[in-house]
């Protein structure tokens, strides 16, 4: 790739002089012009790997030139040089701050103009051998980060499609409570990144349930209170087994475990945490939860009702619910609708599509408890 140079003097036959010098030996590619101003249009648009301009000009002298090139996105290393028969102290210096590199003294046929103009083309090609260097590099991090991060994420879907396989559904629960709460994250407000990692984290609400006996999980009856008090203690579990993780996702899963049973009344276990008390994540997954529970079919209950479970919600908001929460998935009933209908097959992410197919294939298993104690 050949150096691209921008010279700028209010002569053309100096102009033409130096484009002939620095082109000679087919390694640069020279862009003149004769007005400062043009030539900062053009570095708006165009890269250049080298600069050399005039000192005395009409519009805009040289050293106002350099200033203002400095302030361009990525013209910030760029060699630039200023061509001037005036070399005195102060000029040096003024051309200096405003971020010079060197001066060439406007005598065409110097041997130090030509020795000096050479170090400045070998140093414009390594700057931009440099940058060239450090986007490749930048490159390679984000898509190795990006890797990544749908590894996390494929690792915590399956995790918690484990569980849901031994807690008798085939895995949809997880996914369907994913999408209801992201559609709750997004109406609230809530960032962008923060919607996202609610989505992805919302799955984990249930991984406590591993360490429930299998006589008490999988009772396809009602539970004693006793069989009532084990269960419960899967949201503690589930927060031991995700607390001190240094993954973001992982901790906001263990907010999520440990709270999606509180009550907005502070009636909920299993800290009795109350109103804005219980983190948000928890408060969105809660409802997304409650309502997959209510209207999907166990071996202990029929579904209720999309309108009914709709009904239960908002008779409960204030007391089980934090009423934001509830009024924000009630804001997108039609989307909820065509979840819960299995109508909406568009994956939010890479690895929803690749494991609903999965999820799909496996034979269902057992009941799962009621999301609403």
């Amino acid at each position: 790739m050949l150096t691209q140079a921008l010279l700028i003097d209010d002569s053309r036959s100096v102009l033409n002089f130096l484009k002939h010098h620095i082109e000679a030996e087919g390694l640069i590619e020279a862009t003149t012009f004769l007005d400062p101003v043009e030539a900062l249009a053009c570095a708006r648009e165009c890269v250049f790997d080298l600069v050399l301009v005039d000192y005395e000009m009409p519009h805009m002298d040289g050293i106002a030139f350099i200033r203002t090139f400095r302030t361009l996105p990525g013209c910030a290393d760029i060699p630039i040089a200023m061509i001037t028969s005036r070399q005195t102290d102060d000029v040096k210096m003024e051309a200096l701050q405003a971020g010079a590199t060197d001066f060439l003294p406007k005598q065409p046929q110097s041997v130090e103009m030509t020795v000096r103009l050479r170090n400045l083309v070998r140093l414009g090609a390594a700057v931009r051998k440099q940058n060239d260097r450090a986007a490749d590099l930048a490159s390679a991090v984000a898509a190795a980060t990006q890797k990544l991060g749908e590894r996390e994420e494929e690792i915590i879907l399956r995790l918690a499609l484990a569980v849901e396989y031994r807690d008798n559904d085939t895995g949809e629960h997880t996914l369907r409570v994913a999408r209801y709460s992201r559609i709750i994250a997004e109406q609230l407000g809530l960032p962008a990144r923060l919607c996202r990692d609610i989505y992805l984290a919302a799955p984990l609400h249930d991984v406590g349930k591993v360490a429930i006996p299998d006589n008490i999980l999988l009772k396809p009856g009602k539970l004693t209170d006793e069989e009532m008090a084990v269960i419960r203690t899967h949201a503690t579990i589930g927060k031991k087994i995700l607390a001190g993780s240094s993954c973001e996702l992982i901790q906001l899963g263990a907010q999520i475990a440990a709270g999606h049973h509180e009550r907005w009344d502070g009636a909920g276990y299993p800290n009795g945490l109350k109103a804005d008390e219980i983190p948000v994540a928890a408060r969105v997954v809660a409802v997304a939860d409650v309502f997959d529970a209510l209207t999907t079919r166990r071996p202990y209950k029929e579904p209720m009702p999309l309108e009914v479970a709709r009904k239960y919600l908002v008779e409960n908001k204030g007391r089980q619910f934090d009423p934001a929460c509830v009024e924000a998935f009630l804001a997108r009933w039609d989307e909820v609708v065509e979840i819960a209908a299995g109508q909406n097959a568009t994956p939010f992410k890479k690895t929803e599509a690749t494991l609903v197919p999965m999820i799909e294939s496996v034979a269902e298993s057992c009941p799962v408890e009621d999301g609403s104690p």
